[in-house]
């Protein structure tokens, strides 16, 4: 595992050979699961524990750790001030511990929001050590955490205001064009850099995958639609696409789209070893629209979105991906550049504006 683990993380981790992780939590007992799992990975190296969030800024800026897990519900200072903090001072990749319930899923959107680079299910912690559906998925997610890049908090829209002004409702006609963006560990992030930059008019239906367990895609949705332009929501089966909404996968469900431009949703195998998968739902657009399909792949782990893009590209339709200066974890994007299926690559901050004179112009002669 070390040999591979080597090629993927940062050079400060390098140096190390392990990934140096604090714990951030006021629960001895959630401290002493999280450490008990992660000790089991010998690339990991579990260097302090916090209780609270002001601990764990000091800790963060001392010791400078590789990875920080951090709970939100704590005393003096919880895990969004403290997440805010680390990443205005020292910005660190940060795991989040989240619950399961609304109230849960609303912070952790906020925390990957602010920076966070992932979170793990917090009530998993009482899974037996060693459990691979257990916490051995918080290993999975420290380790991705250790290979990701981070930057100080971004105050651009997405995190200094919420769109206030009054838009119209989008049209009620079939759209001409779709398009089908991607995303995972980053991704929410690098989305709330995105669709707020997407006009209301913009000339197609948007089917945003972004993988999310059940419960956190439409606090996602919600939080999007209140900084964007377009209309955002979390899709239902049966949906009719429109020019002007984006509909995102609920998790836990392959999102498809049919030739009448209506949704369908199911609970096949998955794909990529998740569900929803970029893949199934760029498929579907690309047997269903052809050419009119503009699919987009941001930042994530893995190869979804690979697949999906080489059949959009095989119907005529073109395929836009984030460079890696602006990912948080280049390898979905890196997986179709490598398999060939790829028109463009472009930086997250002019993604928007490429996306958008492809959708109305194709490319008039800017395609590389």
């Amino acid at each position: 595992m070390a040999g591979v683990f080597e090629n993927a993380v940062p050079k400060r981790c390098q140096v190390r050979d392990k990934v140096r992780v604090l714990i951030v939590d006021d629960s001895a007992f959630a401290r002493f699961a999280i450490a008990r799992e992660l000790r089991l990975d010998p690339a990991i190296e579990v260097v302090d524990f916090a209780s609270d969030g002001v601990e764990a800024v000091e800790k963060v800026q001392a010791l400078r750790p590789d990875v920080v897990t951090l709970d939100v519900e704590m005393p003096r200072m919880d895990g969004l001030g403290a997440l805010e903090r680390i990443m205005t001072t020292c910005p660190t990749p940060v795991v989040m511990l989240s619950g399961i319930t609304s109230e849960g899923a609303e912070a952790t959107i906020r925390a990957l929001e602010l920076g966070a680079v992932d979170f793990f299910l917090k009530p998993s912690l009482s899974t037996p050590a060693g459990s691979g559906d257990g916490t051995g998925g918080l290993r999975a997610r420290v380790m991705t955490a250790a290979a990701a890049k981070v930057s100080p908090l971004w105050r651009g829209r997405g995190t200094e205001r919420v769109r206030t002004e009054s838009r119209s409702l989008p049209k009620n006609i079939p759209p001409q064009m779709v398009a089908v963006i991607g995303s995972s560990t980053g991704g929410p992030r690098a989305l709330y850099q995105l669709m707020p930059d997407l006009p209301a008019d913009i000339p197609a239906a948007v089917l945003v995958v972004q993988h999310m367990p059940a419960g956190f895609t439409k606090s996602l949705a919600e939080r999007l639609d209140q900084l964007s332009a377009v209309r955002v929501r979390e899709a239902a089966a049966g949906d009719v696409l429109r020019e002007g909404e984006a509909l995102i996968a609920p998790g836990n469900y392959h999102m498809t789209v049919t030739t009448k431009g209506t949704v369908e949703l199911n609970q096949g195998p998955q794909e990529c070893g998740v569900r929803p998968s970029v893949n199934v739902t760029m498929e579907s657009a690309a047997r269903a629209f052809g050419a009119a399909v503009v699919g987009v792949v941001l930042t994530g782990m893995g190869a979804d979105g690979t697949r999906g893009a080489g059949l959009i590209r095989a119907a005529g339709g073109k395929v836009v991906v984030q460079d890696e200066s602006t990912c948080t974890i280049y390898g979905m994007p890196k997986s179709a550049i490598a398999a060939g299926n790829v028109d463009l690559v472009v930086p997250l901050p002019q993604m928007a504006a490429e996306v958008i004179h492809v959708l109305k112009n194709g490319w008039g002669g800017r395609r590389p």
